[in-house]
């Protein structure tokens, strides 16, 4: 075998016409795989709070929808939200605006009960939780009261989502 090795590599460097005869060699080495995560919370999703089609508001109207968190694993984190955009809105009274510049009054609270209203101070009137590296779907309790019913029409509001961690 060794004869037989020693003639095919005699053959190939005596040859121009095979330059596939050249012997295979290896090596080795490692690639370093590496990825830094640091603390992230981002808001996924927000379904809007729809109060629906009504009439004359003569009871409270009650609604639920659910914000979309995701933060990385053992993040502590807490979820504000501002007054909305209606002129002389609050954290305990919020306005939707219409024509004219009419405005229904409406809550947004953290609790079932909607007795807590949900805003923007940590520590006082926000949701606080811990990431685990999925989409933490929080529930948000929206009330809009009994209250003089203004003109007909589309009313509505924009409330920032404020993540702080």
């Amino acid at each position: 075998m060794k004869l037989l090795n020693s003639a095919i590599a005699v053959i190939c460097a005596a040859s121009s016409v095979i330059p596939a005869c050249a012997f295979a060699a290896t090596a080795t080495g490692n690639l370093n795989v590496r990825i830094t995560i640091q603390n992230e919370c981002k808001v996924v999703s927000a379904a809007d709070l729809d109060f629906g089609t009504k009439g004359v508001i003569d009871a409270n109207i009650d609604q639920t929808t659910t914000i979309g968190i995701q933060c990385t694993n053992t993040t502590p984190y807490t979820v504000g939200l501002g007054v909305g955009n209606g002129t002389g809105a609050t954290t305990a009274v919020r306005k939707m605006t219409g024509a004219a510049s009419a405005t229904i009054n409406y809550t947004i609270y953290r609790d079932t009960a909607r007795t807590q209203a949900w805003g923007n101070t940590a520590g006082t009137d926000t949701v606080a939780g811990t990431g685990n590296g999925a989409v933490q779907n929080i529930t948000a309790y929206g009330r809009v009261p009994a209250q003089n019913t203004p003109a007909p029409g589309v009313y509505s509001d924009v409330v920032a989502i404020t993540v702080t961690y």
